[in-house]
């Protein structure tokens, strides 16, 4: 009995602790019940809370006004806890049930799970807002119309393709909202709603509208934006309430002259249309909005006769982000999304219409291969169905953010095929530049007042994207300097636009509603295009813009030319605003030389030009930005607009120097970039196309007097040889262009050792010191590749270049005279370093190497011969040959 006892105690206690928990949820259920407010959507497991106090029916329950619950919630517990919601909540007067708490990976909300209604909901009688928003509804709920106390009904972001007719049957609804829908057409009781005050239908496929709609005799607010609207009925005239009627971004033709009689309108929105002639009473009502619209322009041209061929359009698509997939039939069409990717299929890609998905990853290094110098820069776009092969090329325009540290030698589009991932052939694009600021004396210069200021320019743009925003989008610009929100003067304050086509600025200040702060200004744009704020007394503004547009565009500009210190066919060439020269000569000058820069030259922003050498100077490389021996250029004022190029030339250096020139010539002017502007820069003599011309000299070869011994303490030999061997090797010392060091040890970091040595072997050739510097001068920022070729583990470049960091030059030379000393003595070294400099795409300079060791090999042989130390018949080049320098000099 005893031990039965003993037994008993622990089962007990369980249940205690069981019946405490309970306990304790119930109490943290029943705190949710604050006043008549229960809001379980921010809650997990929000419905089960629910059915949880619907089985207990505390008193609070009853008094409960205002329920809100997640749409997220699995489908049959969602319409299980609202069954129970009419016998428990019958005091209930507002129902929330919203999706759109969840978010993809790309920030965009998603929809709930719920497609439908208990019918039992009617039974709330004093039910009177009911929110449905961001969920799956393809049909309205039976029940709605039942419902007969309802005032407000939120329908946004589902998927309604109609209405019923029965919805005219709620006699107390105030507010409608269905925007964001697939509703083509409109119930004719829609007209029955007398007490209907705000009405919100945009963003549908609404066609047509019902005459009916004239009926709403209390609606205050029409929204019907971004709809398909060709025409409107008359009937509209009669909305004798209706204050705000939006109509932006449809496809009207015209427009009843009536609607600007209604007395109580203050505000309609034209925008975006195809509106060419209006009224004359639209076009002087303050309160009408036509921006957009092709008014005063003339028809298009009468279609092409039937007998000849009628080429289609091919279709634009622009998604929203509610919007996974998209269509594309052999027809072509152009698509962007709303991350701002696009993709264009060319007419014939398929051969039968495809649904295409899409999505877009975070930028996450485990969903792409990598190598050890690659990064990812943009996101990962998924394309479904896998393995659909298009008959055309399919282009594609990434968005990528570039590195902080511009090093990278190229940019690739990787895809995958299969199970492989191969790059595709890949053109970067650059922008223009975003926000530009102009100097406020110049403002006032210009203006004639000491108090003018004006914010910096924005210019919101998108490559071959449309020329409207999808939407409205809110901007925010900084007032002009010295100005706050608190104490200006909203007279003096003007919003500017440019015009594209016009070309010209226009004062819209009237046209946007401007909402200050202490710092800033807020307003909403429907355009691509330029904004300016100014902050003047003055009325008419638009010439000043334009004049001080003009002078934004036009910069006073320098070019250089500078060769670099210890390798003179190395030439650098850049154009700089005025104000900058200065400084870049400091920092470059001990690195380059050169003339003096050219003299000031005006350009334009965007204005393009070219450099071209001349008097036996050539460019030595083929470059993409080199067309006819022409290095071409634009100019950017925000940009370093350099570029550096290697020279040669078919002169013979080792009889003098050759004294050539760089002449810069203009290219072609921006199309922004106004008539007159460029009329007025032609009256001050600038009409030539030529600029400047600049000197560039390269230095006479020091003749070989003999066979010299290379690493002197001078470090002033011009050639050097090898006595390992047997073999001689001469060739133009780089110790010639490090003039002013005390040695070729001057410069080089912590750790490295020039040492002279002896690289190669007899059937490759040698190479000494000089020559290594010659090949360490031309690698630049492909040496990590070579380094990797020639065997150099990762971990070492690494070191180097963290000991480096700084110098660059320290670090090609740090590597390969590493290298080359743990080579000394080994045979086929001259041989690995020629391989690494082919896989590394440096062709140039394993041509160079190459001519390097002939040239070594045909002194030796010529000094051979006048010393008469090569017996006859014998070839001192031989590798058989049984002498050595060695045994030739004693």
């Amino acid at each position: 009995m005893a031990a039965e006892a003993e037994g008993l105690e622990p089962q007990a206690a369980a249940t205690e602790d069981a019946a405490g928990d309970a306990t304790e949820a119930a109490d943290a259920e029943l705190r949710l019940l604050v006043g008549n407010r229960l809001s379980l959507d921010l809650y997990p497991g929000g419905c089960h809370r629910l059915l949880h106090l619907c089985a207990q029916r505390p008193p609070q329950l009853g008094e409960v006004e205002f329920l809100q619950l997640s749409g997220h919630e699995d489908p049959q517990l969602l319409e299980a806890t609202l069954t129970q919601v009419p016998r428990n909540l019958q005091r209930l007067r507002s129902l929330v049930l919203r999706g759109g708490q969840h978010w993809d990976v790309l920030g965009a909300c998603l929809r709930g799970s719920l497609t439908t209604l208990p019918a039992g909901l009617s039974g709330l009688a004093r039910l009177a807002h009911l929110d449905l928003s961001f969920n799956s509804l393809e049909t309205l709920p039976a029940c709605i119309p039942q419902m007969r106390g309802l005032s407000t009904l939120l329908l946004s972001y589902n998927h309604l393709s109609e209405l019923p007719e029965a919805l005219g049957a709620l006699p107390s609804l105030t507010f409608l909202s269905v925007t964001h829908n697939r509703l083509q057409t409109l119930p004719i009781a829609l007209g029955a709603l007398s007490t209907l005050q705000r009405l919100d239908l945009s963003g549908n496929l609404l066609d047509t509208l019902p005459p009916e709609i004239g009926g709403l005799s209390s609606l205050t607010e029409l929204n019907l934006a971004s709809n398909r609207l060709q025409g409107l009925p008359t009937s509209l005239v009669g909305l004798r309430s209706l204050r705000l009627l939006v109509l932006h971004s449809n496809l009207l033709t015209s427009v009843p002259t009536g609607l600007v009689h209604l007395p109580l309108l203050t505000r309609l929105d034209l925008r975006d249309n195809q509106l060419r002639d209006v009224p004359p009473e639209l076009l002087d009502a303050p309160f009408v909005r036509l921006q957009g619209n092709p008014l005063g322009e003339a028809l298009p041209a009468p279609q092409s006769p039937p007998e000849a061929p009628v080429i289609l359009e091919m279709p634009r698509l622009f998604l929203n982000s509610d919007v996974d997939s998209f269509p594309v039939t052999p027809q072509g069409c152009s698509v962007t999304l709303a991350c701002g990717v696009r993709l264009q299929f060319p007419a014939g890609a398929t051969a039968s219409p495809v649904n295409i998905q899409y999505r877009l990853w975070l930028p996450e290094p485990r969903l792409v291969p990598l190598g050890p110098h690659d990064s990812l820069l943009s996101g990962v776009l998924e394309l479904q169905p896998h393995g659909v092969a298009f008959r055309q090329k399919v282009s594609l325009w990434l968005l990528f953010v570039p590195p902080r540290i511009r090093r990278c030698r190229e940019v690739v589009v990787r895809t995958l095929s299969g199970d492989s991932w191969g790059d595709l052939d890949t053109h970067v694009e650059e922008e223009a530049p975003k926000v530009v600021r102009m100097a406020s004396r110049e403002l006032r210069a210009l203006l004639g007042e000491p108090e003018a200021a004006a914010s910096p320019l924005l210019c919101l743009s998108q490559s071959g994207g449309p020329p409207s925003f999808l939407q409205p989008v809110t901007v925010q610009l900084p007032l002009p300097p010295g100005v706050t929100g608190l104490s200006l003067d909203r007279s003096c304050l003007h919003l500017l636009y440019r015009t594209p086509l016009e070309a010209a600025w226009d004062d819209i200040t009237a046209q946007v509603a401007l909402e200050l702060t202490h710092l800033y200004a807020r307003f909403q744009v429907t355009h691509f295009s330029w904004y300016w704020l100014w902050y003047t007394t003055k009325t008419c503004v638009q010439d000043l813009a334009r004049k001080a547009w003009e002078r934004l565009r036009l910069h006073r500009v320098n070019l250089i030319a500078l060769q670099r210190r210890r390798d003179p066919e190395q030439v650098l060439l850049q154009c700089l605003p005025r104000d900058k020269v200065d400084a870049t000569l400091r920092r470059l000058l001990d690195r380059y030389r050169g003339p003096e820069p050219s003299d000031t030259v005006e350009m334009f922003e965007g204005e393009k030009f070219f450099a071209a050498f001349e008097k036996g100077i050539d460019v030595d490389a083929e470059r993409p930005d080199c067309v006819e021996g022409r290095v071409c250029f634009v100019f950017y004022s925000h940009l370093k607009n350099v570029k550096e190029v290697y020279v040669t030339t078919t002169l013979d250096r080792q009889v003098q120097a050759v004294r050539g020139q760089v002449s810069f010539y203009r290219g072609a002017v921006p199309e922004e970039v106004p008539e007159e502007a460029k009329a007025a820069r032609q009256k001050k003599g600038m009409d030539t196309v030529w600029m400047a011309t600049l000197p560039i000299k390269l230095p006479v070869w020091p003749g070989v007097v003999g066979a010299v011994y290379e690493g002197g303490r001078g470090g002033t030999e011009a050639w050097g040889w090898s006595g390992a061997e047997g073999r001689a090797h001469c060739t133009p010392s780089f110790s010639q262009r490090l003039r002013g060091s005390k040695g070729l040890g001057q410069g080089r970091g912590p750790g490295l050792s020039l040492a002279p040595l002896n690289l190669g072997d007899a059937e490759t050739g040698f190479l000494t010191q000089s020559n290594l510097l010659t090949v360490a001068g031309r690698l630049g920022p492909d040496w990590p590749a070579v380094a990797l070729h020639l065997g150099l583990p990762y971990r070492e470049l690494q070191r180097i270049r963290h000991e480096f960091r700084d110098d660059l030059d320290g670090q090609i030379r740090h590597m390969l005279f590493s290298w080359a000393e743990r080579q000394a003595g080994q045979p086929g070294a001259v041989g690995l370093l020629l391989r690494a400099l082919e896989q590394s795409d440096r062709l140039d300079v394993a041509e160079e190497v190459r001519a390097i060791l002939e040239l070594g090999r045909q002194k030796y042989k010529d000094s051979i011969q006048r010393t008469s130390l090569a017996p006859r018949g014998l070839d001192p080049a031989d590798p058989a040959a049984p002498q050595s320098v060695e045994s030739a000099q004693a």
